[in-house]
């Protein structure tokens, strides 16, 4: 059989509908694109087996360089329309920020890059949708990963109404070498190749990775697989020291110098991306239920956390700092989960900004070969006080009444001691002694 003949053959079963059921008709449909190989090669396969319109938006959240000719390669693959939308600054303010004064951390380490990205997406694909007069939208996440439920729980949130197309869940593509077929045989440009074949997701905020040698959590990652920070080792042999200023849990300047939200991410990226500051590598709990193996690098974001974490030891009462603790693992959870738009988040917001209220100072950090000390905080707001904390005799603590303190805080251990030394503490079953009983 010649090579073209396969070729066609190949295509025509990734273009065959299930048997399980008829596709419903579409008129038009908005995808989320972003130029890469998945997106890429979903444009002619909605129009070949949907017959539909194919509008592309694509979010502008600081890929780039992967924004370069997206329109003209969007418009190359058969779509209709392409729109590009700088939501930049709406994602750091009002997905970024709310996350970081939450404290929200995935499993101790994963700062939520991708997830709470695709909200911001979602919601934006509806309102072009809407505009458009489309009935339908589609996405290029896989029916493995956690994309499909954060995109259609937005979907479901905003607008019902409007229907779903996940390909993945639908074509016979199984591998990255099956897209890179089905994209030479429509003459769609697509950067990946079989030799590079790690599936990247990029914004301002972090820079994830997954396949590839990644499959195996033992293999560790290339040198050359990073793209956001320097390796330690080849880190700068000085240490560089920053100061980030926060105004009610919100970074405001960086160095004395007033920032915009766009400019201080992208300036802490640069920062610590030189001294290999942010490096993660996480095998995590994906909300479909199988573990993953991803690395992500987070510079900036992993800077930002460090020092907002530092100004809140120093603003933050115990019981509410505790407290918070509990809410951050919630917050977090709803964001991997794709819970963005829901009542409990946006009560827990509400808690958060409450917290937040004298969460105002400055913070100094060293950098130093892939390492963040902090070193360095003062807040007008601080509950730190040096002439409380000491030994000296002061009006505010009695070091006497500490003794009266400690009797009542320790009261219960001193009961369950002297039960113990008395001998009569009993269990409630405690089993019967048979050997007072009489036989008949």
């Amino acid at each position: 059989m010649g090579k073209d003949k396969k070729k066609k053959e190949h295509r025509l079963a990734l273009d065959a509908p299930p048997a399980k059921a008829e596709r419903p008709k579409v008129k038009k449909v908005v995808l989320a694109y972003s130029g890469g190989l998945d997106t890429s090669v979903i444009v002619p396969w909605l129009r070949n087996n949907y017959g539909c319109e194919v509008v592309c938006m694509c979010a502008n959240l600081g890929q780039e360089e992967e924004l370069d000719g997206l329109e003209t390669k969007a418009l190359a693959s058969g779509a209709s329309k392409c729109y590009i939308e700088d939501l930049r600054e709406e994602f750091i303010t009002q997905y970024i920020f709310p996350t970081l004064r939450a404290g929200a951390i995935y499993e101790r380490k994963y700062l939520l890059g991708t997830s709470f990205a695709r909200p911001l997406i979602a919601r934006r694909q509806v309102e072009i949708a809407e505009l458009e007069g489309a009935d339908a939208v589609a996405h290029g996440a896989t029916g493995k990963g956690n994309d499909q439920v954060r995109f259609e729980l937005t979907y479901q949130a905003l607008n019902p109404r409007l229907r779903v197309i996940a390909p993945w869940r639908e074509w016979d593509i199984r591998s990255r070498e099956d897209a890179l077929d089905y994209a030479a045989e429509f003459n769609v440009p697509v950067s990946a190749t079989v030799k590079s074949i790690y599936s990247r997701d990029r914004n301002i905020w972090h820079l994830s990775h997954e396949g590839g040698i990644l499959e195996d959590p033992w293999i560790e990652p290339e040198r050359a697989m990073y793209q956001m920070t320097v390796d330690p080792q080849d880190a700068p042999d000085q240490p560089e020291y920053v100061e980030i200023d926060f105004q009610e849990g919100i970074p405001k300047r960086l160095n004395g110098e007033a920032k915009g939200p766009i400019g201080l991410v992208t300036t802490l990226n640069e920062i610590g991306g030189r001294h290999g500051v942010g490096r993660v590598d996480l095998v995590e709990n994906r909300l479909v239920g199988m573990k993953s193996h991803g690395v992500y690098e987070t510079p900036g974001g992993t800077i930002l956390v460090e020092a907002h974490q530092g100004l809140e030891q120093l603003c933050l009462d115990k019981q509410t700092l505790h407290y918070k603790e509990l809410i951050a693992h919630k917050y977090a959870e709803l964001v991997y989960n794709g819970q963005w738009y829901t009542p409990l988040r946006e009560a827990l917001d509400a808690f958060v900004a409450v917290t937040q209220r004298h969460v105002t100072g400055t913070v100094r950090l060293k950098l130093y070969k892939g390492h963040i000390m902090l070193v360095g905080r003062k807040s007008p707001y601080s509950l730190y006080r040096e002439d409380y904390a000491t030994f000296g005799e002061e009006d505010v603590y009695n070091q006497e009444d500490a003794e009266g303190f400690i009797k009542l805080f320790g009261l219960p251990m001193k009961v369950q001691a002297m039960l113990d030394i008395e001998g009569v503490r009993r269990g409630v079953h405690e089993e019967p002694d048979y050997s007072k009983f009489k036989r008949d």
